[in-house]
């Protein structure tokens, strides 16, 4: 099963978020987040996060690219767990076990995604705000491959030749 890790190339993130994702942190789209947002709601670094911004698992921070990486049962449960808190606390969900069900889903939904996909592929979001609801599209960069050749050291460094 794979799932995505937060990933920063630069520090742009931690301008264009207001909370950015930590780096390495296990995402998912988090799009329910904008279900009842209007164009009014879309400005300043609201509009940035809802426009282009993965959700982190356990800051609930926001992040430009994730990369598709394996995940276990065991790791994915745990998110589930974390989500399924943050339901509760932060919209409201009338329990854990409900709450549970959905953040469960919400996993289904990015694990589905990130399955059809090599390790370490990057995937970017957008989001528009359409009359139907939130629209959301994914791009997808794939990993480079490269030989190993180009990276390793041949021979000794102790060796004059």
């Amino acid at each position: 099963m794979k799932l995505a890790r937060a990933i920063h190339f630069d520090e742009s993130d931690t301008r264009v978020f207001h909370n950015p994702a930590r780096t390495g942190e296990w995402c998912i789209s988090g799009g329910f987040e904008f279900s009842n947002w209007s164009d009014a709601d879309l400005t300043g670094k609201a509009r940035q996060a809802f426009a282009n911004g993965w959700m982190g698992c356990e800051t609930f921070g926001r992040v430009s690219f994730v990369a598709v990486t394996q995940i276990e049962l065991a790791e994915r449960d745990a998110l589930a767990d974390l989500l399924a808190q943050h339901f509760v606390d932060i919209y409201g969900a009338p329990s854990l076990e409900a709450a549970r069900n959905v953040a469960l889903e919400e996993l289904s939904q990015m694990t589905d995604l990130c399955d059809e996909h090599d390790p370490n592929t990057l995937l970017t979001v957008a989001r528009d705000l359409t009359e139907a609801g939130v629209r959301e599209s994914y791009r997808v960069i794939e990993a480079q491959a490269a030989g190993l050749e180009q990276f390793a050291i041949h021979g000794s460094l102790d060796d004059p030749h």
